[in-house]
């Protein structure tokens, strides 16, 4: 399904696990890179109005669902995806580099977070090689030198995937200068995936999430923080309703 943004059209081109697998797996043989983007609303919403992650995304090479609305949506537009969360694809990620004896790099967060995320993380994948962890200083800015010395640190520490923990619109945006300047280095925006690993923040809890619940648990966990942005989501679904519908009828 495609969802409209400042700067033109965003699709969901990866539409399952299984795709995923196998669009990787390709990118990680041939030592090719690729940026890979987890769409939700807070994202759509910050498309519609933002000029440079929008440019960010378009630079994107496989985008999934990462969240229960952007699936529904999906399947009343006659183009069903299946949900990705980021937080999800982590190990799977971990798993598919291990396999091609590609090693990894952990970016964001803290040292101490990265280091708790590594160990988890080698815990799960045996054999994984994680190449390089590296915590960006407060007000790190992907269009800046600094941001060009840290692709070129990871690219040369072997790592042939990076696992991108900064937040929206850092982490795209960082991925999306990576396609540029280290070519041969995949990119995940996974948001908090890291920091569930390390522990420092708590995912809901698997039953919520099983009933497509994370977002109020989430909402609940922290009102004042994020009570504004779900409203924000709210109000652009009208738009994105009458998006899919013109998509179902081919419009």
């Amino acid at each position: 399904m495609q969802f409209s943004t400042i700067e033109g059209p965003v699709t969901v081109n990866v539409p399952d696990h299984g795709a995923l697998k196998q669009a990787v797996g390709q990118r990680l043989a041939a030592k090719e890179g690729f940026a890979l983007a987890t769409l939700n609303l807070d994202h759509l919403v910050k498309l519609s109005s933002d000029g440079a992650f929008a440019q960010a995304y378009l630079a994107q090479d496989f985008v999934v669902a990462d969240g229960n609305p952007i699936v529904w949506l999906s399947r009343l537009a006659r183009r069903p995806v299946a949900l990705l969360p980021g937080a999800d694809l982590v190990v799977p990620l971990a798993e598919w580099c291990a396999a091609a004896g590609v090693p990894v790099a952990l970016i964001g967060s803290t040292e101490e977070a990265l280091a708790a995320a590594s160990t988890a993380l080698r815990g799960y994948v045996t054999g994984l090689e994680v190449a390089a962890c590296v915590a960006p200083p407060m007000g790190f800015d992907p269009q800046s030198a600094a941001a060009e010395t840290l692709l070129q640190e990871v690219a040369a520490s072997g790592a042939g995937l990076a696992f991108l923990a900064l937040g929206a619109p850092k982490q795209e945006a960082l991925a999306a200068r990576g396609r540029q300047l280290v070519p041969n280095v995949g990119f995940a925006s996974i948001g908090a995936g890291l920091d569930f690993l390390a522990g420092t923040q708590k995912r809901a809890p698997r039953w919520v999430r099983r009933l497509a619940l994370e977002w109020l648990w989430r909402a609940l966990s922290n009102p004042a923080r994020l009570a504004l942005r779900y409203l924000r989501c709210i109000g652009i679904l009208p738009r994105l309703l009458r998006e899919a519908l013109r998509q179902r009828s081919g419009i």
